[in-house]
């Protein structure tokens, strides 16, 4: 298995890793059981790069990792996000207060089962906080030995250049595929230059069949989100 290290610090990782998202009934029910199968599976073959996040399950993703990398942490890498959150009447929200990454991460470590995070994404930006205010907060979990490294997730690239001035932002996480590129690739330029490293997510598109995956670029086209040079719809979203 070959390893890529992160950004310019010592996080290494190997480069296929497993995102463990699906595990928690995102596409379907899931089997807890077969998941931890899975999860051990992985790292038997050598993998030791696993993706989770707070909002999987709400919860329950980040509970199954827990259990099933207990007695195995040293050959793990663990990464889980923050920042979606759900409101009182169901709808979704984002929150990057940074009151709310100090509980977020309390929580996610509560779930783990595990005493620091080896790499802290914010899964979605806060377009109400600025983002040296939630990255500054961030920062302060690495301080308090929390958490090890620091990630952002689908941000713009002008953002991710002043994450990067408050502390180093170590891996940045987009979907990249052959259906979803032109802001990827911007992505990429930007991390290049600062020193992070990209964590690619649905290479094959995020859907599960051929038609899905048509039914979903169609979806995107029909709004606006693939046009061309760049897909503009798509570009405003990411923050």
């Amino acid at each position: 298995m070959h390893n890529r290290r992160l950004g310019r610090g010592a996080l290494t990782v190997t480069a296929i890793g497993l995102g463990c998202m699906s595990m928690s009934g995102v596409y379907g029910k899931g089997d807890d059981a077969v998941s931890i199968g899975v999860i051990h599976r992985a790292l038997d073959l050598g993998a030791n790069f696993l993706d989770t996040s707070d909002m999987y399950g709400w919860g329950h993703n980040e509970e199954l990792v827990g259990r099933a990398i207990q007695g195995r942490r040293r050959q793990v890498v663990l990464a889980t996000k923050f920042g979606n959150v759900r409101n009182a009447d169901g709808s979704m929200g984002v929150n990057g207060r940074p009151e709310h990454v100090a509980r977020a991460c309390d929580a996610s470590l509560g779930r783990l089962s595990v005493e620091t995070i080896d790499l802290y994404y914010q899964h979605r930006v806060d377009p109400k906080v600025p983002i040296e205010e939630t990255v500054g907060a961030m920062a302060g979990l690495v301080d308090r030995g929390k958490v090890r490294f620091l990630g952002l997730s689908e941000a713009a690239p002008a953002t991710i250049r002043r994450a990067h001035r408050v502390h180093p932002i170590t891996a940045v996480q987009n979907e990249f595929s052959l259906l979803y590129r032109t802001e990827a690739e911007e992505t990429l330029r930007r991390c290049a230059s600062s020193a992070s490293r990209s964590s690619r997510t649905r290479p094959s598109g995020g859907a599960s069949s051929p038609d899905a995956s048509r039914a979903r670029l169609t979806s995107r086209r029909a709004t606006g989100a693939a046009s061309t040079p760049a897909s503009r719809t798509r570009t405003s979203r990411r923050i």
